[in-house]
């Protein structure tokens, strides 16, 4: 599978995304994600279904090695100590020692920004983390986040799909080394349908509208794409987009479907004031 460098990280191009999974429908996609060759899989502490990761984990056997873990720390343990304690509860109900790549899940104005990157850079050095980034960070925040954190940041994981234009995000994290991870990659299912894409699908051997939206993204430097399906055909749909190309006017053409109300995402209380 392809990879995306970014500083010293070479993280998998594609991942399995498990937002919204309750714990028994996330045990049995994460082993079939497992099963069909995914090596990157994505969860969150919010997402309240760690340990059903951790089980798959354990039941798949997939060597550690081999696979590119990430989660993410909630907002309400952005303080030191407290974010270290809850990163410490995430391994365990992982069933793993360390995380391949730990995430600030949210921005979180309550809290000075030097005082949580400082505890997460500790995580890191503590061995707990192989890398850390961020998620959901604007522009300013992300260069704030890299003065202040005393050890590189990899990625910024965002909501990024044809619909929403996130070209200052991408300018910023690729300005300083960093990937950007794509959520929400098929704008919550909104592109199915879309004749663009339809049309680019049939061009390319009857694909659909999701393969060629996923293709879109990792076809872009240094972006990652995170799917979530509870379908095992979805799952094992969304990992065939490997053995063909977009040219560039049908990345152009996909680009053009941008749109000023493409965000799907924007929680009241968590959501800061988005680049425009």
């Amino acid at each position: 599978m392809w990879t995306v460098t970014a500083r010293d990280a070479q993280i998998p191009a594609l991942g399995f995304g498990t937002f919204t999974l309750v714990p028994d429908d996330c045990r049995r996609m994460v082993r079939a994600a497992l099963d069909m060759g995914y090596r990157h899989i994505d969860t969150a502490q919010i997402y309240e279904n760690e340990a059903a990761v951790g089980e798959a984990l354990a039941e798949a056997g997939v060597p550690r090695h081999d696979l590119w873990l990430t989660t993410k720390v909630w907002v309400s343990a952005f303080r030191d100590g407290d974010l270290q304690r809850s990163v410490d509860e995430s391994l365990q109900r992982l069933r793993v020692d360390h995380v391949d790549l730990l995430l600030l899940h949210w921005p979180n104005p309550e809290v000075e920004l030097a005082e949580t990157l400082g505890a997460i850079a500790a995580v890191k050095r503590a061995g707990k983390a192989r890398h850390i980034g961020i998620s959901n960070f604007t522009v300013a925040l992300t260069e704030q986040a890299v003065a202040l954190s005393p050890e590189p940041l990899v990625t910024n994981q965002v909501e990024y799909h044809p619909y929403l234009n996130q070209d200052p995000v991408l300018a910023a994290a690729r300005g300083h080394g960093m990937a950007v991870t794509a959520y929400s990659p098929i704008a919550q299912g909104a592109i199915m349908g879309d004749p663009v894409l339809r049309d680019i699908g049939a061009a390319h051997g009857g694909r659909n509208e999701v393969q060629v939206a996923l293709r879109w993204l990792i076809q872009q430097d240094g972006v990652c794409a995170i799917p979530r399906t509870r379908s095992e055909d979805h799952a094992r749909s969304n990992l065939d987009i490997f053995d063909f190309e977009l040219s560039a006017d049908e990345m152009a053409a996909i680009k053009a479907l941008q749109r000023p109300d493409g965000r799907q995402i924007s929680p009241d209380g968590l959501a800061p004031k988005w680049d425009t």
